[in-house]
């Protein structure tokens, strides 16, 4: 077992935020994780490090998730069955499954992070979630030392939501996820810009492929690269408001952006209401939020993680009394 001290944590996280990790230790294999359940220390999982913002040194042990591997554990007519390791990378799982023109996740390309957080956060871009394709999710405990599979309907999935956020935080090892996709899929392409991108591309029949790289298109034209300048992507979650609570404020706004939840539910996005406000392009120090997308803050160099976090509250309480809407960070501070 190669357990580390005082590492820095730098490159292992998408701000690029630079502090120590009390201990650290690479995760390659189950027997390496079965073997450090029985470590004191207090137990951070670390996969793709683009959900978490370092805001101080982290005490007790730091797991980087390296498991790998990608499966077809069954097939039909229909469907194609994966099973993949919690530490492979989120966009070359979608590249696999596009190139073997499996349809379900391709909406989802280019997200950071690794296989593992899908569940954990049920991840989801341009009108699709990963709970669409989850089929079971294989944990271990830390309390219990055993392995144990959740079917979709007991993961409690909900908008960026899941029992591994909930009552099983901090309490198990996401090891593996099994995806069920299609053969014969049928595509999404109605929310945000995708038909106009595809038409841009001219794209005349979809495919898997097509949507993928259109997605591609439009996430590298209004998201900045983390390899160029820190962020890790949309920091807050699109709100779901009462519908008359919206009606209120479209009388008031009659540009602002919705789209329905239910008969009595709005979700408004975040980076309008942000943007609204005034930050967009904001800077202050070594942090701001970005030009072009307001859902994302960014570190220019040398921000430190408070910082980070002293600003996102700023566009919390602005949000609130400007809209009386109250948002939630996708992002987790350690």
């Amino acid at each position: 077992m190669d357990l580390q001290q005082n590492i820095s944590l730098k490159a292992y996280n998408t701000f690029g935020i630079d502090v120590p990790a009390e201990y650290f230790i690479k995760l390659k294999d189950i027997e390496t994780l079965v073997e450090i359940t029985s470590l004191p220390h207090q137990k951070h999982i670390l996969g793709g490090g683009s959900n978490i913002l370092l805001t101080q040194p982290v005490r007790g042990l730091v797991i980087h998730n390296e498991l790998k591997g990608i499966a077809i554990i069954r097939e039909n007519d229909e469907h194609v069955w994966l099973q993949v390791a919690s530490g492979e990378i989120w966009h070359e799982l979608v590249l696999f499954a596009v190139n073997k023109g499996l349809g379900g996740i391709e909406n989802l390309a280019l997200i950071p992070g690794t296989a593992g957080a899908s569940p954990m956060q049920n991840i989801g871009a341009y009108g699709v979630e990963a709970k669409e394709t989850i089929e079971s999710v294989t944990f271990w405990s830390w309390a219990d030392r055993s392995f144990s599979t959740y079917a979709n309907e007991e993961c409690a999935f909900g908008y960026r939501d899941s029992i591994f956020k909930q009552e099983l935080k901090d309490k198990v090892f996401i090891t593996s996820v099994v995806y069920k996709l299609n053969k014969h899929p049928q595509f999404n392409t109605s929310y945000g810009a995708i038909a106009q991108e595809l038409e841009r591309m001219g794209v005349k029949e979809l495919s898997p492929a097509a949507i993928m790289n259109s997605v591609i298109n439009i996430r590298i034209s209004k998201l900045p690269d983390p390899k160029q300048i820190g962020n890790a992507g949309s920091f807050f979650k699109n709100p779901t408001i009462a519908k008359v609570h919206f009606d209120i404020l479209s009388c008031k706004y009659p540009g602002i952006p919705s789209y329905p939840v239910n008969e009595k539910m709005v979700k408004v996005p975040a980076g309008w209401l942000i943007e609204q406000c005034g930050w967009k392009g904001y800077k202050t120090g070594e942090t701001g939020v970005h030009a072009k997308q307001a859902l994302v803050l960014v570190n220019y160099g040398n921000a430190k993680g408070s910082d980070i976090w002293k600003l996102s509250d700023e566009i919390l309480a602005s949000v609130k009394e400007r809209f009386d809407i109250e948002l939630e960070r996708e992002v987790q501070a350690w």
